[in-house]
């Protein structure tokens, strides 16, 4: 008869494991935790995690300290939450383009979002809102679609740059209305907007926070939102779906991630402290003043949402043929 030493040693060093990772959660956080927002401060990801971070340090009792890691479009950012240490002290932003878009834009990706982090939650979905410049003769998603389909090539939409949400948004609009319109990349959403409030671009696909300045000014005319529901700062403005484009919907969202391997009950508390602190009234007003919609759900949920979104653009960048310049 075999000894069974083998196996109680193994079941053993199995449960002494066990044991460290519940010590490590029980007792975290023990230390400051730093969160990676791979964006530049000031921007839509920095603005609204700085507010989550304050309020995530008060309930823990430990500083969050934000760090920002600006750089091939939140790639470099999102490669560091990636490669660090998996104890739940480094966590950071898990944004559209570096989890769900960049898989299928770059050829040598430094980090598989899909293995290499872990979900913990969607903290914000972002829609944006198609505006026309007021020189265009058209008020409704319909007169837009007839328009562009007289004058093929004639109509432009301007975006941020390649592979951002203002031009996959574009992108998939001139696929499912079966469109030619032509896409103007700027450096930079200002510049595009500038543009579009001048005349010298048709439309544009902007971030809701961004657009409601100039819509406000009347000097862009909203033709529809991208989300399923209309947005109460836009209570006018229909949706995509709403003006005949059935199942269109857009956002630029961000969620938490950590890295893969971060102890499950750490990734649990994450979760519960932020599902609590996105219901607060003061951040469901925050998020919902620009336009934007709060988030929440489970780890596996966010895990899902972001598969399901990487599966939609990857066909959306097929389609267009779209390629990193």
């Amino acid at each position: 008869m075999k000894s069974l030493r083998p196996l109680v040693a193994a079941l053993a060093a199995f449960a002494a494991l066990g044991g460290t990772a519940h010590a490590q959660a029980t007792d975290w956080p023990a230390k400051p935790i730093t969160m990676i927002v791979p964006y530049a401060p000031g921007g839509f990801a920095d603005t609204r995690v700085r507010l989550l971070a304050r309020k995530l340090g008060e309930s823990l009792g430990q500083p969050i300290v934000v760090e920002n890691k600006a750089g091939a479009g939140g790639v470099v950012g999102t490669n560091l939450i990636a490669k660090a240490a998996p104890d739940g002290y480094t966590i950071g932003t898990g944004n559209l383009a570096p989890m769900a878009v960049n898989p299928s834009l770059m050829k040598d990706m430094p980090y598989n979002p899909q293995k290499d982090l872990a979900p913990v939650i969607l903290i914000e979905n972002s829609p944006l809102v198609l505006s026309v410049n007021n020189e265009l003769p058209v008020k409704t998603l319909a007169d837009l679609i007839a328009m562009a389909r007289k004058q093929p090539g004639k109509l432009s939409f301007g975006s941020s740059g390649v592979g951002g949400a203002h031009h996959l948004s574009g992108e998939m609009f001139r696929e499912q209305a079966k469109i030619d319109i032509v896409h103007v990349p700027y450096k930079g959403g200002s510049l595009a907007a500038t543009d579009l409030m001048g005349g010298h671009i048709s439309m544009m696909f902007e971030m809701g926070y961004s657009a409601l300045p100039a819509i406000q000014g009347q000097k862009i005319h909203p033709i529809a939102v991208t989300s399923a529901q209309r947005l109460a700062v836009l209570p006018d403005v229909p949706t995509m779906a709403e003006s005949g484009l059935p199942g269109f919907e857009s956002y630029n969202w961000q969620g938490i991630v950590a890295p893969a391997g971060t102890p499950a009950p750490i990734i649990a508390k994450l979760n519960a402290e932020f599902n609590r602190i996105l219901k607060e009234p003061d951040v469901q007003k925050a998020i919902a003043d620009t336009g934007s919609q709060a988030g929440g759900g489970t780890p596996e949920e966010f895990g899902a949402f972001i598969k399901s979104e990487t599966a939609k653009w990857a066909q959306v960048i097929k389609a267009g043929n779209i390629q990193l310049q």
